[in-house]
């Protein structure tokens, strides 16, 4: 089935021709950076994207100016399938769930059609890069070497994984959070070394240009401000937007903090869904955090809800809604929740999370409870 699943989206790939519009603003970066030009004066591919990411990301993306763009994009394509079969198995490993190799192979020919996954792999983006660092560290144990050292990495390619280190915070974890700090920090100042100027004009302009990235109210975009404006209509909903997104992050994080001594594993889903949702701009290939999500809820033995979630990720049901032009601002009252999938199922889970985790018998595995016929015999499931 990974055989079939691979040249099915091969072939897809060619009689597409994907463009893979942001592998070629990483290579843009790197180009910028190795011939000194503005790093945030250009703009590629026929929608005129710009460079986006911190000085530090651009200096990480030279490598890809020494590839032909044919070579690239096949670089990105099976490096991005090599790192969902990674999120695959530290997935599982981060929700205690048993993956034998067949199972593997079976997730990676059905998560390659996953919604998230898929759009990583159409763009040439590195989200599967990014979650794979935040989860393989933030999944170690208090006391390992350095835990904190990647996510700090991944902050300084990307900024929005410094949420992470909030929830360390929150969390208690002060060593990690330290650590994850200090390395943020050294991204900073790397790319204040190398690129001063570019540096300057990131932090302290660029980094608040949020309509830079893209038009917030496009069905692409799946967070609470793309959810709003759809809704209203308004591609600038201001405070109307703001304060259920300030809300949803004071919410969101304090559950998150309440949640972890039980459950670390989902302290950190809901510190990540928070974080997507109360994002002025969540692309929907940012979402895939659904992976991890569907091992947790496979390791809690609930296939059903994992099913459902599985779908809403698959089912695509924003795309097939028309939206050229504006008519993402024109969509009747019935098309909403079809363009909003991801932003209306988010804070779904959060509160049934939420009500679970109050339960007095939370938490315990069915694994073991198969086993031995009796749910007190339990263990942490984060």
């Amino acid at each position: 089935m990974l055989t079939v699943s691979v040249l099915a989206l091969a072939a897809l790939c060619v009689a597409r021709r994907i463009p893979m519009a942001d592998t070629l603003v990483y290579r843009a970066e790197g180009a910028a950076v190795m011939h000194g030009t503005d790093l945030y004066g250009f703009t590629v591919t026929e929608w005129a994207l710009p460079a986006t990411y911190p000085p530090f990301a651009a200096i990480l993306f030279v490598p890809t100016t020494w590839l032909p763009l044919p070579a690239l994009k096949f670089a990105f394509v099976a490096g991005n399938a090599l790192l969902l079969a990674l999120l695959i198995q530290l997935s599982a490993r981060f929700a205690r769930l048993p993956l034998t190799r067949p199972l593997l192979y079976l997730a990676v020919a059905v998560g390659l059609w996953l919604e998230p996954v898929f759009q990583t792999l159409l763009f040439g983006q590195i989200n599967l890069a990014l979650i794979c660092l935040i989860l393989w560290d933030l999944n170690r144990p208090a006391t390992a070497l350095g835990k904190g050292f990647a996510l700090g990495v991944a902050a300084g390619v990307k900024i929005t994984p410094a949420v992470f280190i909030v929830h360390l915070l929150l969390t208690r974890q002060l060593r990690a959070a330290a650590t994850a700090l200090a390395s943020f920090t050294g991204t900073v100042l790397l790319g204040a070394l190398v690129l001063p100027s570019a540096s300057v004009d990131f932090w302290t302009r660029r980094l608040f240009e949020t309509d830079r990235v893209g038009k917030a109210w496009i069905v692409d975009n799946q967070s609470l401000q793309g959810l709003i404006a759809r809704a209203l209509g308004d591609p600038a909903p201001g405070l109307l937007w703001l304060v259920p997104a300030m809300l949803t992050a004071a919410c969101g994080l304090w559950l998150a903090a309440r949640v972890h001594p039980r459950s670390p594993a989902w302290a950190l889903l809901i510190t990540a869904y928070t974080a997507l949702l109360v994002s002025p701009i969540s692309w929907s290939h940012h979402w895939v955090w659904c992976v991890p999500l569907l091992a947790l809820l496979l390791a809690e033995g609930r296939p059903r809800i994992a099913l459902a979630v599985a779908a809403v990720f698959t089912a695509r049901s924003f795309w097939v809604l028309p939206h050229q032009g504006d008519l993402d601002l024109h969509l009747p009252w019935w098309q909403q929740p079809l363009a909003s999938p991801y932003a209306l199922l988010a804070p779904a889970l959060l509160a049934w999370a939420a009500l679970r985790l109050r339960r007095p018998e939370y938490p315990y595995s069915p694994l073991i409870e198969q086993r031995t016929g009796s749910p007190k015999a339990s263990v942490p499931l984060g």
